[in-house]
């Protein structure tokens, strides 16, 4: 059982919820906080897991105004740029494309 002086305990034993950040040893790193090409990165390899091609062309246009084009291109149609058709993505994936368009800005 926790030492009943430390405040950061409820006198049943359980963590207190208005813990300070400073009193936490460690936490985790919340996404918005990673640098930005961790955050690239984890985006991407959503896209590259379900998508090989896709993400292939992204990786090409990356850094260039296109690829907000193409982007948002995939977003909103759901087709590529050679005009293929998409039924449409799944939402791990349409998530990690809208993401993208939003971390190229930021580049």
């Amino acid at each position: 059982m926790p030492d009943p002086k430390d405040s950061r305990y409820h006198e049943t034993g359980f963590p207190s919820l208005h813990w300070e950040e400073e009193d936490l040893p460690t936490r985790p790193m919340p996404l918005h906080e990673r640098p930005l090409q961790a955050r690239i990165d984890r985006e991407m390899a959503v896209v590259a897991e379900h998508h090989v091609r896709i993400a292939l062309a992204i990786e090409k246009f990356w850094g260039h105004r296109d690829c907000v084009e193409y982007l948002q291109k995939l977003i909103v149609s759901g087709g590529d740029s050679d005009g293929r058709a998409r039924a449409g993505f799944k939402s791990e994936v349409l998530s990690a494309l809208i993401n993208l368009v939003a971390l190229h800005k930021l580049e």
